[in-house]
């Protein structure tokens, strides 16, 4: 989905409004006025997973979690395409760092079950849809390798033996999705929601330290507000490699249309061929 048929799908439901984009990636995101649409890629399977990001939002803000409060309880659907409203956070007072994502996993993690159904955390789920999506753009062999290490850690995870009690999870605990305002962080991005293992979080920030560039000590600071150091636990190198293997994946599908994403595609692959985890990656 580009920025125009996103923006085809915004003005069916606010016409004439000033929007301005914030972020396109699964989803195209705008700021209108005081809310925050989000317009998800043309797909019905996207319907159910936007319905459940909405109930997440409700349920955080029950339970006294700091998150994005959502401004309408069920997605709208239109023309095939998943649209949700949300309020909008005030002007963030700071970039989010590492210790931020730490607080506001720690609240999560002390969560019970919501009364309403989570997924597993299917990490490796969108892999065919994005290597589908990367079509000719990129090399059949690479994405056979991807299809092969996917199967092969989709069997490794299922026989993995958790540290921690498994239950509500992030799924992408990333800085980029902590809002840090006037009244400290808050979780943004709520779509990755699961019940799972709480390592599938931590293994997030260990991933970027080694090969997005986060900085050793900001990584401490992770470590040392959530209590514990995830690379401890003998399964962190297979939800690692998951990781990974996803993370490629899904650069892939930006490659038809853009130019630097097949670079970072085939730096990625490159480095997963040679078995080289310290070749550094880069955001996209």
């Amino acid at each position: 989905m580009d920025e125009a048929r996103a923006r085809e799908v915004l003005a069916a439901v606010r016409p004439g409004s000033r929007a301005e984009l914030l972020a396109l990636g699964e989803n195209a995101v705008f700021a209108v006025g005081g809310l925050v649409v989000k317009v998800g890629r043309r797909d019905i399977e996207l319907l159910a997973r936007a319905e459940r990001e909405l109930a997440v939002a409700h349920w955080l803000a029950a339970s006294g979690v700091p998150a994005v409060r959502a401004a309408e309880p069920e997605p709208r659907w239109v023309d095939g395409h998943p649209v949700t409203f949300w309020h909008r956070l005030p002007e963030p007072v700071r970039p989010a760092e590492p210790r931020d994502v730490a607080e506001l996993l720690r609240q999560v993690h002390a969560l019970p079950p919501p009364p309403f159904a989570l997924p597993p955390r299917e990490l490796l789920g969108g892999v065919e849809r994005w290597l589908r999506l990367a079509g000719d753009a990129i090399d059949p062999a690479d994405a056979a390798y991807l299809r092969e290490r996917r199967d092969g850690f989709a069997t490794a995870a299922a026989a993995l033996t958790p540290r921690l009690p498994p239950g509500p999870i992030h799924g992408d605990a990333l800085p980029r999705n902590v809002h840090v305002g006037p009244e400290g962080p808050v979780l943004v991005d709520l779509e990755t929601f699961s019940a799972d293992f709480r390592e599938h979080d931590l293994v997030v920030m260990a991933l970027s330290r080694d090969r997005y560039g986060l900085a050793p000590e900001a990584y401490d600071a992770f470590t040392s507000t959530y209590g514990w150091d995830v690379r401890e636990w003998s399964g962190c190198t297979v939800l690692r490699g998951a990781r990974e293997t996803a993370s490629c994946a899904w650069v892939a599908q930006h490659a038809p249309s853009n130019a630097a994403a097949l670079t970072e595609f085939r730096r990625r692959v490159s480095s997963l061929r040679d078995e080289d985890p310290e070749v550094r990656w880069y955001p996209f």
